[in-house]
């Protein structure tokens, strides 16, 4: 393995940049979050591995990667589908697309979906939590001084059925079937408390840090695919019931952002989430503007991100993303506390250059 990103003097480990960062305190730098790198050819030139090494071992190859790079911690460690891709999905298997089911089929499986309440008693925490640390201690042993906090997608509340029942179907019933709809968020509630609370405990023994990406693509570039009123009549009770266990422990709800979010920011604070993670820039998310809000508590929001992987990364020159982080790192001096991270996965249209960049300006 060869070193790429050069290390300036720190007196934080990996995981005490983060806890601070994650508590509103000042780290010796700020910290970078990474796993998006949806590159091979990236990865093994940053590893020098070759591609039969690669594909031998992606994952294994991937967090030496973020080593060689000083991540302090990892959210995912991206793999792609076959040599072929890029990405974890194609045009065969993409979740949301049509899954061939007619609205009636649809409407009897919500009618089949068992209560919150039945949800809530029948889940076996003991077994559940057991398999969850177990994953957790696997991968930090794998990750040494980096701090595994995987993305926990499915906690909080769940509002995105169309993953489900299609695009189509999912829409119909938001519009035609308000008791559907209702029904659905209610279970989404309950099936992202009782993953909340896997996440809860692990944070109380010191297995993940007090702070977790989550948040559901919900929005398009014109803002949300649904109704404001809609989602903060029913599903932002959901997502507040569904937060409570991670907010109990001190653990921070960071929400991942995907198109024009603005709509939803007031309910989202409100409901508990403690920071944001992206941007799209060119959908009006602009990070100056964001790091002005506050959370339910008054407190400065955790960010993660800013970098764009539409406007930026892809276009800028390396010199240009060493500047973007450190402008970055002044608007989010006193207003916020920063993780340096990316808006969404790094493709192949993204230098390998300009990831370099973003690495060595937080530490320059």
């Amino acid at each position: 393995m060869k070193s790429i990103a050069s290390k300036t003097n720190q007196s934080m480990s990996k995981r005490e940049r983060l806890q601070a960062a994650f508590a509103l305190k000042e780290p010796d730098r700020t910290p970078i979050l990474g796993g998006w790198i949806a590159c091979p050819e990236h990865i093994m030139k940053i590893t020098g591995a070759t591609a039969e090494e690669y594909w031998s071992e992606p994952t294994g190859v991937s967090i030496a990667a973020y080593q060689i790079l000083d991540t302090d911690g990892l959210v995912s460690v991206f793999v792609p589908r076959n040599r072929d891709d890029f990405r974890c999905i194609d045009n065969q298997s993409y979740a949301k697309a049509n899954p061939g089911l007619s609205l009636e089929d649809v409407l009897a499986q919500i009618d089949e979906l068992p209560s919150p309440e039945t949800i809530e008693s029948q889940f076996d925490f003991d077994a559940a939590y057991e398999k969850f640390r177990q994953s957790l201690m696997q991968t930090q042993a794998r990750c040494g001084e980096m701090v595994w906090m995987p993305a926990q997608w499915s906690a909080g509340a769940k509002v995105s059925w169309y993953g489900s029942y299609g695009y189509e179907n999912f829409f119909y019933v938001i519009g035609l079937y308000p008791d559907r709809a209702q029904k659905l968020m209610e279970v989404g509630g309950a099936q992202g408390r009782c993953q909340s609370r896997l996440v809860a405990k692990a944070v109380s023994e010191g297995l993940y840090p007090p702070a977790v990406l989550l948040g559901e693509d919900i929005c398009t570039q014109r803002g949300p695919m649904i109704s404001p009123d809609f989602l903060e009549r029913y599903y932002a009770p959901q997502l507040r019931y569904g937060l409570e266990p991670l907010l109990g422990v001190g653990c921070r709800p960071v929400w991942h952002c995907d198109g024009d979010v603005r709509p939803m920011l007031d309910f989202l604070i409100d409901s508990g989430v403690q920071g944001f993670q992206g941007f799209q820039p060119e959908c009006g998310m602009l990070l100056e503007e964001i790091v002005q809000r506050r959370t339910r508590d008054g407190e400065p929001l955790i960010i993660f991100g800013p970098l764009a992987v539409t406007t930026e990364l892809p276009v800028c020159a390396p010199e240009e993303i060493f500047s973007k982080v450190k402008r970055a790192i002044e608007i989010c001096r006193d207003n916020a506390s920063l993780v340096i991270f990316t808006a969404n996965t790094i493709n192949p249209d993204v230098p390998l250059e300009n990831i370099l960049a973003m690495y060595e300006a937080i530490k320059s």
